[in-house]
């Protein structure tokens, strides 16, 4: 029989702790929340695997290597207000909202939302709010934000994201180009935004977030 609680320990132990990641907030809430409650059925034994799980509508459960050392560097504290863009069925803002005060879960598709909302009722995530809504627009109503983090990749991020950073705010990001992807944190002090590159890391495109094909007339 599968032992998720054994498989759980092994991410953890083999694809997280071993990449530097060391919040033990973080860490415990990695080790307690059952990810495998946060994907399709058909795909709970893989839920812990070195790979990009996924879900429906061209959405991915982002590799728990690439998650974990985003969240980390983005150094979330108790106090925080978290916006997770393009939440799916909610994993991320399980974990996020172990670490943050208040997290906001945008996530357009309602079958998507409806199992966070689901999931994130197994697993007494009460700080989380499940909120549908134009992901490019994100959440302007809700912020500012303190952290925001995006589940997937994109070809630029757009300035309304950047907007919505509190100061000292941090949006934590993978930006691809073709095969080629970084994670990268934007910061807002004194009202400037500045980024660094943190890691290399590729994962799946937030649909509607690829980068754009220039047209060319035929010769």
């Amino acid at each position: 029989m599968y032992d998720v609680k054994a498989a759980r320990q092994a991410m953890v132990n083999s694809q997280i702790r071993v990449n530097d990641v060391t919040d033990p907030r973080l860490l415990e809430a990695l080790s307690t929340t059952p990810r495998e409650l946060f994907v399709p059925k058909a795909q709970a034994a893989t839920a812990y695997g070195e790979r990009d799980v996924p879900l429906d509508d061209g959405r991915f459960l982002i590799k728990p290597r690439e998650f974990a050392k985003l969240v980390d560097a983005l150094e979330i504290a108790p106090g925080d207000l978290v916006l997770n863009i393009g939440a799916g069925r909610g994993y991320s803002a399980a974990i996020l909202g172990a670490l943050a005060e208040t997290v906001v879960a945008l996530e357009p598709i309602i079958a998507l939302r409806d199992c966070a909302e689901n999931a994130l009722a197994l697993v007494h995530a009460d700080n989380v709010a499940v909120i549908d809504g134009d992901v490019r627009a994100a959440a302007p109503d809700q912020g500012p934000f303190n952290v925001i983090f995006v589940e997937g990749a994109v070809a630029a991020v757009p300035q309304s994201w950047l907007d919505q950073l509190a100061e000292n705010g941090r949006l934590g990001v993978f930006e691809r180009r073709g095969d080629v992807g970084h994670a990268v944190i934007y910061l807002r002090t004194h009202g400037v935004i500045g980024n660094r590159v943190v890691f290399d890391a590729s994962v799946p495109y937030l649909p509607g977030f690829e980068p754009v094909k220039a047209f060319s007339f035929a010769q």
